[in-house]
């Protein structure tokens, strides 16, 4: 008798984003189009932050890197879903699916644990001034980041880990455009009551509570600087309003996906595409067009390789 856990299914077949030709067309040429402009943004902002002596605080330090992990997240699936629109057969192996699955969540939960880094960077310098260059020091930065890192993974490798022990030996078509734990583990032929409620507490919890953490920060941050009367005090306002606006972006999609039992909805896929493909390239661009320091930065560098 086979083992509890073997797993007969060695590819799964992707269902796609729609089965309509004229829209996968129109969705390929629009997906391509904004990934070739705002891709090439993001290693610009990136390349900014690296050269600029001038945007060495913590706060370009984390942004820098949440642009390094939104160009690494948007890698995971827009490139293989732009080829599948131009395949007959969209198929994924099993080993290639739960590889998929693993790095998505491996960079959206550190993603999600750099934008507490964050909020923690701006609650310092904002309400415990006098303290931020003590604090917020190179090696605590660094520290921040290796911590941020090892929670993705430890977020990620519990997902991989559940769904490994689980049986697949019949079904294998997955109804969306790329390898998820709502759709995977909906194919076990096995009851998945116990794994789901744990997959749920896993990721719904954690970013929920996540979620309401750092709105909740930032209600206290913006409070402390509309008492303030500062010089800087337009300048905190526009970069903590700049960061809701990234929480919204990343946590409502997440949230709407990964809080409540994995029933398929006719929202799904399209919540999907801007979480996994549009807001991760958007992100750091909406943080750049808000910063003057960036942007003013920017021109210089692109005035140095033009001249």
């Amino acid at each position: 008798m086979a083992s509890e856990n073997s797993t007969v299914v060695t590819e799964f077949i992707l269902l796609g984003l729609t089965q309509s030709h004229n829209i996968q067309l129109l969705v390929f040429v629009l997906v391509l189009i904004f990934y070739l402009i705002i891709l090439p943004g993001n290693f610009l902002i990136i390349l900014t932050i690296r050269s600029d002596p001038g945007l060495t605080a913590p706060l370009y330090f984390f942004l820098g890197n949440l642009a390094f992990l939104d160009a690494s997240y948007s890698f995971i699936v827009a490139p293989r879903m732009l080829v599948d629109f131009l395949s007959e057969k969209k198929v994924i192996s099993y080993r290639g699916c739960i590889t998929q699955l693993f790095f998505l969540h491996f960079l959206g939960g550190g993603e999600g644990l750099l934008l507490v880094v964050m909020a923690l960077d701006r609650y310092i310098a904002i309400c415990r001034p006098l303290h931020y260059s003590t604090v917020m020091n190179p090696r605590a930065c660094y520290a921040l980041l290796l911590a941020l890192w090892l929670g993705g993974f430890v977020h990620s490798i519990i997902q991989v880990a559940l769904i490994l022990r689980l049986p697949f030996c019949g079904p294998n078509q997955l109804d969306n455009f790329f390898c998820d734990v709502p759709q995977v583990i909906k194919l076990a032929c096995t009851d998945i009551f116990v794994v789901e409620l744990l997959m749920v507490f896993n990721s719904g919890l954690l970013t929920l509570l996540c979620f309401l953490g750092l709105l909740a920060s930032y209600a206290v941050i913006i409070c402390r600087v509309h008492r303030s009367s500062s010089e800087g005090k337009n300048k905190a306002l526009s970069t903590c309003t700049t960061h809701v606006i990234i929480i919204l972006i990343m946590f409502g999609p997440a949230i709407f996906i990964y809080t409540r039992p994995f029933r398929a909805f006719p929202a799904d896929k399209v919540v999907s595409l801007f979480h996994t493909v549009i807001f991760p390239l958007l992100n750091p661009v909406i943080y750049t067009l808000r910063n003057q320091e960036i942007k003013a930065s920017m021109r210089r560098l692109l005035n140095q390789h033009l001249a």
